[in-house]
């Protein structure tokens, strides 16, 4: 009777929520691929339409590299965000699904920008729309590293370490947005910054203390 209390309970409640936020992370970053469409040309033709057709397609190849990360790099810190919680809260049901419809629009503006590669708006809006998905995120590891929900054995370093990496995408996020307006190809490539801003808030909050 116990065992059944448990697997009904609240904690169930959180694995319920961690499983359908993985297939989701899943589902969205399977349907990247498919805004690249297969170049179809006549039969016969010679090779050098064949590796043309493919050159054509880099933009279309380089979105999809980058968005698989982001995302993937979105699904690892969800996961580890979680990690640090043990008990189930309704409070974290709404900033969840936010989070969760932000990344499933990842793919249209990858494909806006793929198909409109180092145009302003096109990159500025993929830039901001991953700054959106920061802010969704960092409000979830807010709600999932505090009270009543974080694990009350959960090391105060590692929920530190979990929002600052939350904030840093926000800030390379927005730095992508701010390059994108004066030269827009530049836009995604400040997305690297994101390591750069994680080490400046881990200095910060080291100086502070």
């Amino acid at each position: 009777m116990k065992g059944s209390t448990v697997a009904h309970g609240p904690e169930h409640g959180l694995e319920r929520l961690i499983f359908f936020s993985d297939a989701v992370f899943a589902i969205v970053i399977t349907l990247l691929v498919i805004d690249i469409h297969a170049p179809h040309l006549p039969h016969g033709s010679p090779d050098r339409d064949y590796w043309a057709a493919l050159i054509n397609l880099s933009p279309q190849f380089l979105g999809f590299v980058i968005s698989f990360f982001v995302i993937g790099f979105f699904w690892a810190g969800h996961h580890r965000t979680l990690s640090l919680a043990s008990h189930y809260s309704p409070r974290l049901t709404q900033p969840n699904l936010m989070l969760l419809a932000t990344v499933a629009a990842m793919p249209f503006f990858t494909a806006f920008a793929s198909a409109n590669p180092a145009m302003r708006v096109p990159v500025f809006c993929y830039c901001a729309w991953l700054a959106v998905a920061g802010v969704a995120n960092r409000r979830l590891q807010t709600i999932a590293t505090s009270h009543p929900v974080v694990n009350e054995h959960a090391p105060a370093e590692a929920i530190a370490v979990t929002r600052e990496r939350g904030t840093a995408v926000i800030l390379g996020a927005a730095t992508g947005m701010a390059a994108s307006l004066v030269v827009p190809v530049l836009g995604q490539v400040m997305l690297c910054t994101i390591p750069l801003w994680r080490l400046a808030l881990r200095r910060l909050s080291r100086s502070r203390h």
